[in-house]
């Protein structure tokens, strides 16, 4: 069971810590645990409780009558409002909450009723890619265990799969070959699995290498492809004060294509690009050079 501070709270259900305070003074709804210096924790549970009170609010319950209810009240609303169209918001709340319990049913219904009603590619950046950057600091700090991480991810990077397989594999007479690899080291696959969905969509060639690719490796397939476009994803490896020299790199090894840079270590930081190098700060972005 993961421990979660206020600010964490905070963090994924949207409600300000001054108002769980008051929630917890005034309504007796959440009872935090307390260090020895006195600082609130809370666990699994009590986030859960927080979103699902965060979805009755959301949906005109007021916070006197929700605290009026039992915790089986409560999910049965909760329940009932998922089995009606959601917002975003309200779909990444889900998520959070399939998550906790490593509940796969409940994920594959949110993510299905949503491909089904909006398609793949607007789940992904309107539900997934929220939902994945609103807990990405908690994984790094700790706050959320190593098996929610693994349990979510998985089950993400398996959607992304099959509807990469099931795209048409028909290119456009002006296709360009964009080659998608992640640095050694760095195993964070959603994004470039992503990338290749979406580069295709535009019916162009991907030649993709996944995870953790030395440096030699990438040269080797490069000369065999000769690729129009590098693209990665740099979150984790190299690290920080490593990340310049990476890209310094790549530029003066692959001067003849254009890279596409992105990832934590790279979007917002001060990253001096070469001359044959762009940042891809959004899926927009990303869009954009896929169809120009």
């Amino acid at each position: 069971m993961s421990t979660y501070s206020i600010r964490d709270l905070e963090q994924l259900s949207g409600i300000k810590a001054h108002t769980l305070r008051i929630w917890e003074q005034r309504y007796n709804i959440i009872s935090p645990k307390r260090t020895d210096t006195n600082i609130r924790t809370y666990d699994d549970l009590d986030l859960k409780l927080v979103l699902n009170i965060s979805l009755l609010k959301d949906h005109g319950f007021k916070i006197s009558e929700i605290s009026k209810m039992s915790l089986g009240e409560m999910a049965q609303e909760v329940i009932n409002l998922s089995d009606r169209k959601l917002n975003y918001p309200d779909q990444i709340h889900a998520l959070t909450i399939a998550m906790i319990d490593l509940d796969e049913d409940r994920f594959e219904k949110i993510i299905s009723t949503n491909i089904l009603q909006f398609g793949f590619e607007s789940t992904m950046i309107n539900i997934i890619y929220p939902f994945l950057s609103r807990i990405g600091t908690l994984w790094v700090t700790g706050s959320v265990g190593p098996a929610q991480e693994h349990f979510m991810s998985n089950l993400i990077r398996q959607k992304v799969i099959v509807a990469i397989d099931g795209q048409l594999n028909k290119q456009r007479p002006t296709a360009k070959k964009f080659m998608l690899f992640l640095p050694e080291g760095e195993l964070h696959e959603i994004g470039l699995l992503f990338a290749n969905y979406v580069i295709r969509a535009r019916h162009h060639k991907v030649i993709y290498l996944g995870q953790s690719l030395p440096l030699k490796e990438l040269e080797f397939a490069y000369e065999t492809h000769k690729p129009d476009y590098l693209f990665t994803s740099i979150t984790s490896s190299p690290s920080n004060h490593e990340v310049q020299p990476f890209v310094d790199k790549l530029a003066k090894r692959f001067p003849d294509s254009q890279l596409l840079l992105t990832g934590y270590q790279v979007v917002g930081q001060d990253i001096q690009l070469p001359d044959n190098g762009l940042i891809i700060n959004t899926t927009d972005d990303l869009i954009r050079v896929a169809t120009s």
